[in-house]
């Protein structure tokens, strides 16, 4: 098929790389415009922004897809169809109906829970205990298409940042797979069901800090939903203290204060153990290795 592919992140490559070795006609890649980034502030492309460039693939970034003449050099590009992962920008309709066959979406949660933004992340701080992804044909509400394939995947004790490196696997695959059927006329797009609607909006900095008033099984929700970026975060001493990785222990006291030498801390229902952390501007690190040069004895207030 002769495509355009839509996307931005990590998430997004190797979906594109898979389309790319199955030898379909890339016409073009649109991403996110390169924005300052690092202590130098030096604007970079994005991952799918290289991955084209190192492929030699035409890539564009405008900041609106609503441009009258944006939507006519998207038409004019006269494409089988057109692939979007994680692309940042919502398609106005005259985009989406450019394509002979349509757009297609690949999205990281099982449709309707968790349409938006931040559907990983959301599912992992929720306790869901599974997520997934699925393709469907895009249409002009938010992430509301018709599902034509999905691949489920139990989350057990990973991070949105295990998660996602998964997922974003499996998709690649999944939306091969269903680029396939669709271009023999060997498949039909199911409706989702009208029940069961959840919204993943984007995580909002305020949100990272921990509640030690909340339960562990909460909070072990929370921080390994929001690993490795942003990451949850807490207060010691005036310092802020990113939580990376814990898990749930025995023990009860005051929310937020530590009940041992290893890092265990009470929570409002339960107890949490602190297993990888990060100090502000230090890198990650095991919370043994911290303690080593960086001793919080029982009794020490978080947050």
């Amino acid at each position: 098929m002769r495509l355009a592919f839509l996307g931005t992140p990590d998430f997004a490559v190797p979906t594109l790389a898979e389309l790319v070795a199955q030898g379909h006609e890339m016409a073009c890649v649109y991403s996110q415009p390169p924005r300052p980034k690092g202590r130098g502030r030096e604007s970079r492309p994005n991952p799918v922004h290289a991955f084209a460039q190192s492929h030699g693939i035409p890539v564009r970034t405008p900041l609106t897809l609503k441009d009258a003449d944006e939507q006519a050099a998207f038409a004019a590009l006269d494409l089988h169809a057109a692939v979007v992962v994680a692309y940042g920008l919502l398609l106005p309709k005259a985009i989406l109906d450019a394509p002979r066959l349509g757009c297609f979406n690949l999205h990281a949660s099982l449709l309707p829970r968790w349409r938006g933004a931040a559907p990983i992340q959301r599912a992992v701080m929720a306790g869901d205990a599974e997520t997934g992804v699925m393709v469907m044909r895009m249409e002009e509400g938010l992430d509301t298409g018709p599902v034509l394939m999905a691949e489920r995947l139990a989350i057990g004790r990973k991070t949105a940042g295990e998660l996602a490196e998964e997922l974003a696997g499996l998709g690649a695959d999944l939306m091969a797979r269903a680029l396939a059927a669709v271009g023999r006329g060997s498949i039909d797009a199911v409706p989702q069901a009208e029940d069961g609607v959840t919204y993943a909006k984007k995580i909002s900095k305020d949100e990272a800090r921990v509640d030690w008033t909340r339960s562990a099984r909460e909070i072990d929700g929370w921080v390994r939903g929001l690993a490795p970026s942003p990451g949850a975060f807490t207060d010691l001493n005036g310092e802020r203290l990113k939580v990376l990785y814990a898990e749930p222990a025995s023990g009860s006291g005051r929310p937020g204060v530590t009940l041992h030498d290893d890092l265990t801390v009470a929570c409002g229902e339960g107890a949490l153990k602190l297993l990888k952390v990060q100090r502000a501007g230090g890198k990650a690190m095991a919370a043994a290795d911290l303690l080593k040069g960086f001793p919080i004895p029982p009794g020490t207030q978080f947050g």
